[in-house]
């Protein structure tokens, strides 16, 4: 079974973590960077890419955890 992405999105209730495909959050945060925090721990518990959404829905970054077949070339922090 393939692992689920984790994405952080904004929520009605400020900002949520929630797996790719999931219908519901696993944690809503009312700051961003608590969701973004979140996230990373369990994206690297679980060896996966963690997705930053911005407020508008789009993606505004991600980052791997996993064993990424295809790194990319330029380092982010």
């Amino acid at each position: 079974m393939p692992k689920k992405d984790i994405h952080v999105v904004p929520h009605k209730d400020g900002w949520a973590v929630q797996k790719e495909g999931g219908q519901r959050a696993s944690s809503v945060h009312d700051r961003k960077s608590d969701a973004q925090e979140q996230a990373r721990d369990q994206g690297r518990r679980d060896k996966v890419e963690v997705v930053i959404h911005g407020q508008d829905g789009k993606i505004q970054n991600s980052n791997s955890y996993g064993n990424d077949p295809n790194p990319p070339k330029d380092r982010k922090p």
